[in-house]
Formats: structure tokens, sequence, C-alpha cells
């Protein structure tokens, strides 16, 4: 699941006002075309309706076969495409969008996620991700601190993130509010070795491999109480600009999140169902992802099943447990756009967790069962 995040400003040097005209160039996307025509306008409707099919037919056509149209077209309009990815487990990984969640439990938390999109296209989207975070007391406070690892592949574009994340809490209406922040560096990069420039007519397209880094920080905030949560943040706050080369420039949005979810406990104590929403926004575009799964519980195992679903995205259905501290899950996700069932995305979550006593200077060496 992708979300644009960034768009290219053209030339490091240019005058804002330039910079400002080439940010409003709409980057790189396809939507299929939509008709508002009146009810009664019935043989307009269906040649509009006729033209749609027709277009999602080709264009599906010319996606399987030549895949690498979508890169050239990008470097034809002028685009870098640096990707924000969203997982189908983000409620087990809410430390990666947003880093008042670090240190939220007394356990020592490290997780691993893979994803693979657009599974049978050439040139598809490949992200892994790798934290870890702990909470610890100081002064007779409850801090948190974590470390996020990315690494995003699509086509002949790289993102890498690397970040260190800090947590405060504080005690409010019952429960938990915490306040987080996080600080890391942003690493770009364009494969421009690997292309084909048979096939592109752009010269400003790099043809040797280009890389740029960047400082980036974001901040957020999550309140915990018994049976639900919900937390806002902003990534990349301060709206990095990396310099590709010398004749690039990648300007990377900010992006806003929402999460919330809560536990219902049903009359059998082994069963729970947990809601829970992600969405996300970088100003112009949207995406909200909603979770329902039934988790079954019982003594140091836990077993859950659930399905997932993003307006005019996708629908997702996931499976998972966890078993003496190690948590496994996979989902797969199938795009509503056209696109075969095949072809969707593939998810592998891995997880482990260990309790600590945070109260005291020593550590508490039996495992215990994550309840997500």
């Amino acid at each position: 699941m992708y979300f644009r995040g960034a768009a290219y400003l053209g030339p490091p040097g240019q005058s804002s006002a330039n910079r400002e005209k080439n940010k409003r160039k709409t980057p790189f996307s396809f939507v299929f075309p939509r008709c508002r025509l009146p009810v009664s306008s019935c043989s307009l409707t269906i040649f509009c309706i006729v033209t749609q099919y027709i277009v999602r037919k080709v264009v599906i056509f010319y996606v399987k076969r030549l895949p690498l149209i979508w890169i050239f077209l990008l470097a034809s309009l002028r685009v870098l495409a640096q990707q924000d990815v969203s997982f189908a487990h983000y409620w087990a990984m809410e430390p990666s969008f947003n880093p008042a969640a670090v240190g939220k439990e007394s356990k020592i938390n490290i997780t691993g996620a893979y994803q693979l999109s657009m599974a049978g296209y050439e040139q598809h989207p490949r992200t892994m991700n790798l934290a870890a975070d702990m909470p610890f007391r100081l002064l007779n406070m409850t801090h948190g601190v974590g470390i996020q690892l990315l690494n995003d592949e699509i086509g002949l574009f790289t993102h890498k993130r690397m970040a260190l994340q800090y947590a405060l809490q504080c005690r409010l209406f019952g429960g938990h509010l915490r306040f987080g922040l996080q600080a890391g560096v942003l690493s770009e990069g364009f494969k421009g070795s690997e292309l084909d420039v048979e096939n592109s007519s752009d010269p400003a397209l790099p043809t040797a491999d280009v890389n740029g880094t960047a400082f980036d920080f974001s901040g957020g905030l999550y309140y915990l109480h018994r049976n639900w949560y919900v937390g806002v943040s902003v990534l990349h706050a301060t709206a990095p600009a990396v310099e590709m080369g010398d004749r690039s420039l990648l300007q990377v949005d900010r992006l806003y999140y929402l999460t919330a979810g809560y536990t219902f406990r049903l009359h059998n104590p082994h069963l729970a169902i947990l809601p829970s929403v992600l969405a996300y926004t970088d100003g112009t575009s949207q995406r909200a992802d909603f979770t329902a799964r039934l988790r079954y519980t019982n003594d140091e195992k836990m077993l859950y099943g659930g399905v997932g679903y993003s307006p005019t995205n996708s629908v997702t259905a996931m499976i998972g447990g966890n078993f003496h501290g190690v948590h496994i899950g996979y989902s797969y996700e199938m795009y509503t756009t056209g696109t075969g069932i095949g072809n969707g995305s593939h998810e592998l979550f891995v997880g482990y967790q260990t309790n600590i006593d945070i109260g005291s200077r020593r550590r508490n060496r039996h495992q215990s069962v994550r309840i997500l």
C-alpha cells in the first residue's frame, strides 16, 4: 500500500516562485475516469461506462506487458517519487508512524515486516521495516526509546530511513498520555545506471546512480486507556528537501496520521473483537484503513484472524498468532482498482516480546504473550 509523499521541485538554486510552480504540477498517478451525468442521460451514461471499461482493459494490458513504461512516465513528468508505506499490521507497528507509541508496554519489543506489493509485475515495490523499543524509569517518570530502520524499493527508486525515537508518559484521566519525538536521516536514491536510455527521451533523467540525504524530524501524541487508544502524529514535520545529484531536488511532504482502536471483550473470556483505524494525508491526498480482528487467547498462546478495508483502494485478509512471546502474522491485500486477484500485496510480520520490570533494576527474564 503506497501513498505519495514527495514531488520534484526542479534543480537546486532556482527561485522560490519557480519551485512553487513546479510543486503545483500533479505528480505521477493514474485515476480511472468517473462520469457525473444526469440519470435521464441514459445513452451518455452507457457510453461513459463502456469508455471507462475500455480504458481499464487497455491500461491493465500495457501495465502487465510494459512495466518499465511507469518509470519512463515518471521521468517525463519530472517526478522523483518517494513513497511512505502503509502496513496491514499497522496496529502492531505503531512506532513506525507515531514515535509517542514507543515503550507503551513494560516489555522489550522487536518487530520486523516485509511487504511485496503488486505481485506479478516487474519492478514491483519491496519494503522491509525493522524496529525495536522499550520503556525505562528515570526521575520517577516513565520514558520510552526506540529505533526504526526502513528500506523501500520501487522500480529504480530507493527510499531508506533510520530514526531514533523518544517518548515521555504521564497519567491523565485514568489513562496515560504520551508525547513522542523522532529524529533521523532520510536517504533517497535513483539507479540511473540500470535505466534503458534507448527507451527514454528525457535528457533530464540521470543515467548514473544518484543519491541524497537529509535530516528528518517527526512528532506525535498517544493516549492509552484500559480498552481504547487514540493517537495523532506528523511525519517529515520539517518537510526536508533532498538534493539528488546536481540537477534534481526531492521535496518530502508532511504526512499527518490519526489512529484509534477499541477492545470489545466477549462473554467468553478467551475471545475479544478489536476494531482499529489508521488514516493519513499529506493535505492533498488521503487514505484510511479500517481493520477488525477476532482474537483468541489461552495461557501463553494467542491466535487471531481479521479483515481490513480501505475505501476505493483494497480489501485485506490477515491471520497470525503469538506463541511464547514470538508473534508471526501474514496478510494479503487485494486491490479494488481493476488488477487481478493474484496481483495484490503480500506481507509477513514477525515480532518478539519479553517482559521487563521498569520499577526495579532487575529485569524479569520470563517471556510473555503480547496481547494485540
